[in-house]
């Protein structure tokens, strides 16, 4: 990877009252990175453009599942949205934690803001991600620091649906020889199956981080580094058959000086460009991509930190 410019690495892209405009690349190879129920599982794709789609809830997945492994053990850095415990029975944790009775639709404003804040201050996704929680014992709602877009394949990709076969038969009956009048045959032994892939495709996506809901949240410098590395780290926790090869790419954070911001979101962004190098007709890997980064006249009080 090239760049038109150096970028200095700084301490600013770990500043809670920052705000933070942020662009991760990933790439896949001979994997499905984020299939659609909707069409048989295939990679998600754009229908007009081609190009290939992985969801915001994709992407938040791995970075939970990262946190729980990494910090999971510690009661600051539990999983609000996971498939181990009812939702509203980790309400209730809430409740009892903070000595208070639920009472459904009538609960006093009072008790909602402690519940919502203990829920805040030990499950890490609730802080970074907002939660609706108002659900049975009711926990109020939050709105996280952090959001993240859909991440969009740079050029269009050839979702690939091969057939695959196994010699593990399903059910029993499948196996029983079977006697004909013209002899004996036996049972199934192979079954065939499907698999969906991506040769290859770089995908990019954006986030943001509020500063204003992170002082609600009580998200600190310490989570905003634990997200960091999560990105950057998400995908060897991830490993599948089906993902083929994932990782990611590049991880470049504008950090303004303002709470505000000193520049808009889509001016920054516009300033990486990954561009397919000339003469690759079908690209197969990372090298067929060059990604510029054009740090000339950068906005007042924003700096640009490159990670990965």
């Amino acid at each position: 990877m090239t760049a038109t410019a150096t970028t200095t690495t700084t301490a600013a892209h770990l500043d809670p009252a920052r705000r933070h405009d942020f662009v991760l690349f990933f790439d896949v190879s001979d994997g499905n990175p984020n299939g659609d129920p909707d069409a048989g599982n295939l990679p998600r794709i754009d229908p007009e453009t081609m190009q290939g789609l992985v969801t915001d809830v994709a992407l938040k997945r791995k970075i939970r599942d990262w946190v729980d492994l990494a910090r999971g053990g510690e009661e600051r850095f539990k999983i609000y949205v996971q498939n181990r415990e009812a939702l509203n029975d980790l309400h209730q944790r809430a409740y009892t934690a903070e000595g208070l009775t639920s009472k459904g639709s009538r609960q006093p404003r009072e008790d909602v803001d402690k519940a919502r804040a203990w829920m805040c201050n030990n499950f890490y996704d609730v802080r970074t991600f907002g939660a609706v929680m108002s659900t049975g014992v009711n926990a109020g709602q939050v709105r996280g620091p952090i959001q993240l877009t859909f991440a969009r394949s740079i050029d269009p990709i050839v979702p690939l649906d091969v057939s695959i076969t196994r010699i593990a038969i399903t059910r029993p009956e499948d196996m029983q020889v079977v006697t004909t009048e013209e002899g004996e045959t036996t049972g199934k032994t192979t079954e065939m199956g499907r698999k969906s892939l991506v040769p290859y495709g770089l995908y990019r996506g954006h986030g943001f981080f509020v500063p204003a809901f992170a002082e609600r949240t009580g998200f600190s410098s310490e989570d905003l580094e634990l997200f960091w590395q999560a990105l950057l780290a998400m995908w060897d926790i991830d490993r599948s058959a089906s993902r083929g090869m994932v990782g990611c790419r590049g991880l470049y954070i504008f950090s303004h000086d303002s709470k505000l911001g000193n520049a808009p979101a889509q001016a920054l962004f516009d300033r990486i460009v990954a561009r397919l190098n000339d003469g690759v007709v079908s690209p197969r890997r990372f090298s067929d991509y060059t990604i510029t980064i054009d740090t000339t006249d950068m906005p007042t009080g924003v700096t640009l930190t490159q990670l990965g």
